[in-house]
């Protein structure tokens, strides 16, 4: 399959997880799709409808921390109260994109908004833009640094539920959760009874999944 590969790196990352709002904040190894989308969204410097796209994705990064970060509270009577939280981040981050559609990549050669990778001080950029070739494996054993459909995968990885996009509302609304296995880069090989595509990044054998979204019935 001929598709396109963008790569964006960042120095820090962190993904919460939806269901912390206080407390120690850790994060998800692996980007949720809506964050994926959200960075396709910058790029075009508008909110896109997504429909009908193909959407792989693979994500590692070269270490995992814990710092401290000041946040500041407001209460009900406009009080503002100063805390202190850990929070944990990823350290020097790869994303790699992968799209079959061509009029998007245009919006990765020239960016219109800031890229982050989380929060807003996760800025990214894109290194680079390339046409590939991928091969079809119908008993991939390689999906890794990805998050993948938990109910018709059941691949081992943290389970969490997940959006996969946000309406373009005040207030913003959920679209699509359901539940996600959260794959690291560094698991084990384990055969998935999923169709996928492989290929090699930076000399490693990596099999990619592709999510189908598709968004009309929501926006």
């Amino acid at each position: 399959m001929r598709c396109y590969r963008i790569k964006i790196t960042s120095w820090i990352s962190s993904f919460r997880y939806p269901n912390l709002i206080s407390g120690y904040q850790p994060t998800l190894q692996v980007p949720p799709i809506s964050t994926v989308l959200g960075v396709i969204n910058a790029c075009a410097g508008r909110y896109l409808d997504h429909k009908l796209l193909p959407l792989g994705y693979y994500f590692e990064y070269s270490a995992r921390s814990i710092d401290l970060e000041t946040i500041y509270q407001i209460g009900l009577e406009k009080e503002i109260k100063q805390n202190v939280i850990k929070r944990e981040f990823l350290f020097e981050n790869k994303l790699f994109i992968y799209l079959n559609n061509k009029e998007y990549i245009k919006y990765f050669r020239h960016p219109v908004y800031p890229l982050l990778l989380g929060r807003s001080t996760d800025l990214a950029s894109v290194e680079l833009v390339e046409e590939i070739e991928l091969k079809e494996i119908s008993s991939p054993t390689k999906i890794k640094g990805q998050i993948v459909p938990f109910n018709s995968c059941c691949l081992p990885g943290v389970i969490q539920a997940l959006p996969k996009y946000f309406t373009n509302t005040i207030p913003r609304s959920n679209i699509g959760t359901e539940p996600y296995s959260v794959i690291p880069y560094n698991s084990a090989d384990v055969p998935a009874p999923v169709k996928a595509y492989r290929d090699v990044i930076e000399n490693k054998e990596v099999d990619i999944y592709f999510h189908e979204l598709d968004f009309s019935k929501y926006l």
